[in-house]
């Protein structure tokens, strides 16, 4: 296999060899889709669930990282959630009844300490006058009977404001206050369920960075998961073949190693040129430009095959051809 790659990466668009290009197989390499996922906080790794090469299905938990600090900061977050709502629900139910009474109480007070203020402030004044007092007697008192009125306007609002109830405004500022909590409660439990790493399909686990304790930096990758969907062949086609070819263009794909072909069909193909690998270029073509293609494989026996093994694509580019037209 390895000759016929060799042979393949000579002709391929080489004129010596006098053939079409599109004659040459594309090479290059089954793949399947990677899945690579990251720790959501620096957190060390307490429990690892799989091993390398393990098949685990879609959500099955991975890793996890310690979860303790996170756990704090959303009973923290709990609280504040739970005194936003007790907030609200005091401010939508209004004052108690008892409150009012008392307010009403301390309002009768005041009046009751304002008719004596104003008494004694008009009695001084009468013994000033017939200098049985003096002029600093009297301001004192005058001060004493003002601080009684700011006294009784001051019960008198408080009553009036219970009496009243809450204001729409109030109401208002309390939805608001509780919505933020509720955020920033889900932010927290989101954050901590992500501490679980899980995988997000079907797979194969391809690779653990990290060992049992050790801290990755949040962003870093954890763990890798090979999707188990069908495979693909990523091939570069040059650019002579590149216009002959679209997405749905029909291929046969041999794999190295194995008898026989399969079925594949265009997923993508780049619009373009890409950096292309040793293989695919021959002295003569290092000049030339190259596009890489995706081809989904199809039919049975797909699962079983190996990831990163050499692949020969052949595009069948009548049908693409008619496909265009």
């Amino acid at each position: 296999m390895k000759t016929r790659l060799a042979v393949t990466a000579l002709c391929l668009l080489s004129a010596g060899c006098g053939r079409d290009p599109a004659a040459i197989p594309a090479v290059g390499t089954l793949e399947r889709d990677r899945l690579e996922l990251v720790a959501e906080s620096d957190e060390p790794i307490v429990e690892i669930l799989v091993r390398e090469g393990d098949v685990v299905a879609a959500d099955a938990p991975l890793l996890r990282l310690d979860a303790r600090r996170l756990a704090a900061a959303v009973a923290r977050a709990q609280a504040t959630r739970d005194q936003a709502a007790a907030r609200l629900a005091e401010l939508e139910r209004g004052p108690r009844a008892e409150r009012i009474r008392e307010a009403r109480a301390r309002l009768a007070g005041a009046e009751s300490a304002v008719v004596t203020s104003e008494r004694e402030y008009q009695r001084g004044r009468e013994l000033e006058q017939k200098a049985y007092e003096s002029a600093e007697r009297r301001d004192q008192l005058r001060a004493a009977r003002d601080q009684a009125l700011a006294r009784r306007d001051q019960a008198r609002a408080s009553l009036e404001a219970m009496e009243t109830g809450t204001t729409s405004e109030e109401l208002d500022q309390a939805r608001a206050a509780l919505a933020a909590a509720d955020a920033a409660l889900v932010d927290g439990q989101v954050r901590l369920e992500r501490l679980t790493v899980r995988a997000p399909s079907a797979g194969r686990v391809d690779a653990l960075p990290f060992e049992l304790g050790e801290r990755p930096p949040a962003g870093a990758v954890v763990a890798v998961v090979l999707a188990a969907e069908a495979p693909y062949a990523r091939v570069y086609v040059p650019e002579p073949v590149r216009t002959r070819i679209a997405s749905g263009t029909r291929a046969r794909v041999r794999i190295a190693g194995l008898d026989g072909e399969f079925d594949g069909r265009v997923r993508t193909l780049a619009h373009d040129a890409a950096f292309t690998p040793y293989y695919a270029l021959t002295q003569h073509d290092r000049g030339r430009l190259s596009y890489l293609a995706e081809v989904d494989l199809t039919g049975p026996g797909l699962d079983g095959l190996p990831t990163g093994v050499p692949v020969e694509v052949r595009f069948e580019l009548e049908q693409s051809a008619e496909a265009m037209r």
